[in-house]
């Protein structure tokens, strides 16, 4: 018996499972035990569904958030073609203006002819047609001349109420992004785009030549000085070319407008009164 004893405890010795790191290996598997000893209790199965439920959650959180960086960075990387066709432009037209701004300070290649183009960008602001339609009213004997004189009026105030709304809207600087001046505010012209010295210049001379005759020569001056006073403000670094672009074209469409809403001779003369304080209710 003692040899047998002695055989089976060498041959416990020997078998490497019964080493204490090897324990586990032999111990049955029960709900509360597993590998490596005895485990905690699990935990209810509703808190195990309300733990997959959040896993889920999120899983597909952190999913969604994946997928919205990278269409993000998809569409940074491959932006449309309309994108890049838009930047191209407003790229070049930002280049454009800048280079063609010579007159912007005193030092310039443009500072010859800097006072020249100072009075033509203050021929197209909106305080001298103002003034001088107001002067030319209260001089004005005819009932055809306060009547055109009237409606100029009206497309004036149209023109600069018009400009001045939208570019509240926008809010672009100009090239060079100077400050505005005490004209500028006078005349609400405190940002760039539309420019409103081009679409004022635009629908006077337009408006002077549908309702005055003049010459050849006159008419093309007219043309001319249209032109260059919405060209003058490039040269004085106020606006963009885009900007004096669309000056231009609301211009047009005001001067449209101020045709097809022409008010007659005695709404005229009812707005004169009323203004002179000789309307009939008023006495």
């Amino acid at each position: 018996m003692p040899s047998s004893q002695a055989r089976s405890r060498a041959k416990d010795r020997s078998n490497v499972l019964n080493r204490p790191e090897f324990l586990s290996l032999n111990q049955p598997f029960s709900r509360d035990h597993g590998v490596g000893g005895p485990r905690r209790a699990s935990r209810p199965q509703s808190q195990q569904e309300d733990l997959g439920g959040r896993g889920l959650r999120d899983s597909s959180e952190v999913v969604l958030a994946t997928d919205g960086e990278t269409k993000e960075d998809c569409m940074q990387l491959n932006p449309s073609f309309r994108g890049i066709a838009i930047s191209s432009l407003l790229a070049i037209d930002i280049s454009l203006s800048k280079r063609l701004g010579v007159c912007v300070g005193t030092q310039g290649s443009g500072a010859p002819m800097r006072s020249m183009v100072v009075l033509l960008s203050l021929s197209g602001h909106a305080l001298p047609w103002f003034c001088g339609a107001v002067v030319c009213l209260w001089r004005s004997n005819t009932l055809a001349g306060q009547e055109v004189l009237v409606n100029l009026l009206l497309a004036l105030t149209l023109d600069l109420m018009t400009i001045a709304g939208v570019q509240k809207l926008v809010k672009r600087r100009g090239p060079w992004d100077f400050p505005p001046g005490f004209l500028d505010y006078v005349a609400m012209d405190t940002y760039s785009f539309p420019a409103a010295h081009a679409s004022r210049a635009v629908m006077v001379s337009n408006f002077l030549l549908t309702h005055l005759v003049l010459a050849v020569p006159l008419r093309i001056l007219l043309y001319l000085w249209a032109v260059l006073a919405g060209m003058s403000r490039v040269l004085l670094g106020k606006h963009h070319l885009s900007d004096v672009s669309c000056g231009f074209a609301l211009g047009l469409l005001h001067f449209s407008l101020v045709e097809s809403m022409w008010l007659d001779s005695d709404t005229c003369q009812t707005l004169i009164a009323i203004g002179s304080l000789r309307w009939t209710p008023l006495i």
